[in-house]
């Protein structure tokens, strides 16, 4: 029996992004990435734009049906493309890790914020 090899994504790699580039970084990681997707001249990414630079961000084994969930599962104002804010929210919805780490991060503040007014 062989090893399976598990194939890693762009979103696998965001919390080490978020821990290494910070917020600010990683936002600015996240636009390069969407600018590598998008169609140039519709300034979104469509379906045609994801198959064509899929494999850029490691989805070259993607299949249309499952580009076309990706993006409909992004896609926030049901226009059939994403734009960069909803790009970020579904590389953020993608990563678990970074999700929880941001809600970790949220609880903790909200706490501070309760001992500072009782």
């Amino acid at each position: 029996m062989g090893a399976q090899k598990k194939q890693l994504h762009f979103q696998d790699f965001l919390p080490m992004m978020a821990e290494k580039l910070g917020g600010e970084g990683l936002i600015a990681e996240l636009c390069k990435g969407f600018r590598l997707l998008m169609d140039g001249e519709k300034g979104v990414i469509t379906l045609e734009s994801l198959k064509r630079n899929s494999s850029l961000l490691g989805l070259q084994d993607f299949g249309e049906d499952e580009l076309k969930s990706m993006i409909g599962e992004g896609d926030l104002d049901g226009d059939g493309a994403l734009n960069q804010m909803e790009f970020c929210v579904l590389m953020f919805r993608l990563s678990p890790q970074l999700m929880s780490a941001a809600e970790r991060l949220l609880l903790d503040e909200l706490e501070s914020l309760q001992d500072q007014f009782p």
